[in-house]
């Protein structure tokens, strides 16, 4: 068939009331298996911005997380 679907997100920054679910979150669950689908995750390193924004986000990958 030729077609490709790119999804973006981010999973660090969802911002939904308490208790309801991110549909990124579970896609990237149900699908993680299913053959014919990659998932890519970025990380600090893949950052090719300033060398400040690697440092920003290390340190919030570093911090205790917490439960809201």
């Amino acid at each position: 068939w030729g077609s490709k679907i790119v999804v973006t997100g981010d999973i660090t920054q969802i911002d939904l009331p308490k208790g309801q679910v991110s549909g990124l979150v579970e896609a990237s669950q149900v699908l993680q298996d299913v053959s014919g689908i990659a998932l890519i995750y970025l990380e600090d390193k893949d950052v090719v911005r300033h060398e400040m924004v690697q440092k920003i986000i290390q340190a919030y990958e570093r911090r205790p997380k917490t439960v809201e």
